[in-house]
C-alpha cells in the first residue's frame, strides 16, 4: 500500500468515525435532554437549563399525586404483554403456514394480504370503532388488543424467516410419526426463537408506544395508559413540564430495558439467522 493510499484510507476512517459520533449525538441527545429535564423545574427547563437539577423527588411525587402510577402502568403493560402474545402466536402461524404448506390460493390470498399494509389506519378507525361498539368492547383492553394481533408485518416477518427454516427437520419429523402442532411446538419454535425475540421486541414496542387507537377506545381515567396520560399531562394549559418528562422517563424505560435485555436475540432475528 503505497503513502497516498494510506493516507486517503485514513481520512476515510477519520471522517467516517465522525460520521458516526454526531450520528450518536443527534440521536442521544433528546434522551440526555429528557432525564436532564426530569430533574429540573419547568421555569429551569423553559430557560433552557442542560445541567441536573434537584427537583427529581419532587416532580414524582406531583406525579404520583395525579395519576395513579402502579394503575396506570399496569394498564399499559397488560395491553402490551397480552396483545404481544397474541400477535407472536397468531402471526407465527400464519407465517408458518404460509411458508410450509403447498396451496392453490397461497400466494393470491397471501398477496391480498400484503395488500392490506397500504390502507391507512385513519380508514380503519370508524369501522373498528363500530365494531368494538356492538361487541360491547368499548373502555375496554380488549378493544385495544384485539385489532392489533394479526399483523400483517409480523406475519410477512415470519414467513420470511421460515424460508431459511431447515426443512429436512419437518421431513424428519413427519417420518417419526410426530404430529403437525407438535413439529410447530417441539422443532419450528426452539429453532426460530431469535425470530421470536426479533418479532417481540418490535411488537411489544408497538405496543407499549400505541397511541392513537387507545385514545378513541379507553375513557375512563382507570384503564387508560401511560401515553394517554402523558398526553393529557402536557396538553394543560399550564403544564408542569418536570412532571411530564419524569413521566416520559419512566414509561421509556420498559421498552429500553426489553431491547437490552434481548439485543443479541434481536440483531440474530432480524439478519434471519436460524439456530
Amino acid at each position: 500500500m503505497t503513502t497516498s493510499n494510506f493516507s486517503r484510507q485514513k481520512i476515510y476512517q477519520g471522517m467516517m468515525y465522525l460520521f458516526l459520533v454526531v450520528a450518536a449525538f443527534i440521536s442521544l441527545f433528546p434522551f440526555f435532554w429528557m432525564v436532564v429535564s426530569s430533574t429540573n423545574t419547568t421555569a429551569d427547563i423553559n430557560q433552557g437549563k442542560m445541567s441536573f437539577g434537584t427537583a427529581l423527588i419532587d416532580n414524582f411525587t406531583k406525579l404520583n399525586q395525579l395519576v395513579d402510577l402502579p394503575q396506570i402502568f399496569w394498564n399499559t403493560a397488560k395491553v402490551s404483554l397480552l396483545g404481544t402474545f397474541l400477535t407472536l402466536v397468531i402471526a407465527s402461524l400464519a407465517g408458518y403456514g404460509f411458508e410450509i404448506y403447498q396451496s392453490k390460493l397461497r400466494d393470491k390470498v397471501y398477496n391480498l394480504l400484503l395488500l392490506t399494509m397500504m390502507i391507512p389506519f385513519a380508514a380503519l378507525m370508524i369501522p373498528l370503532f363500530s365494531m368494538m361498539a356492538k361487541a360491547n368492547l368499548l373502555d375496554t383492553h380488549w378493544a385495544v388488543v384485539l385489532p392489533s394481533i394479526a399483523s400483517v408485518y409480523i406475519i410477512f416477518y415470519f414467513r420470511q424467516c421460515t424460508k431459511a427454516f431447515p426443512k429436512e427437520l419437518l421431513d424428519a419429523a413427519r417420518v417419526d410419526g410426530v404430529k403437525e402442532w407438535q413439529i410447530f411446538v417441539y422443532v419450528f419454535f426452539p429453532v426460530m426463537r431469535s425470530t421470536y425475540a426479533a418479532a417481540f421486541i418490535i411488537t411489544f414496542m408497538a405496543n407499549w408506544n400505541n397511541f392513537l387507537w387507545p385514545l378513541i377506545v379507553l375513557q375512563t381515567p382507570d384503564m387508560k395508559t401511560i401515553n394517554l396520560v402523558l398526553s393529557s399531562l402536557s396538553s394543560a394549559y399550564i403544564p408542569d413540564f418536570g412532571v411530564v418528562m419524569i413521566g416520559t422517563v419512566g414509561a421509556t424505560l420498559p421498552t429500553v430495558a426489553v431491547f437490552f435485555a434481548m439485543q443479541k436475540q434481536f440483531v440474530q432475528g432480524m439478519v434471519g439467522s436460524v439456530k
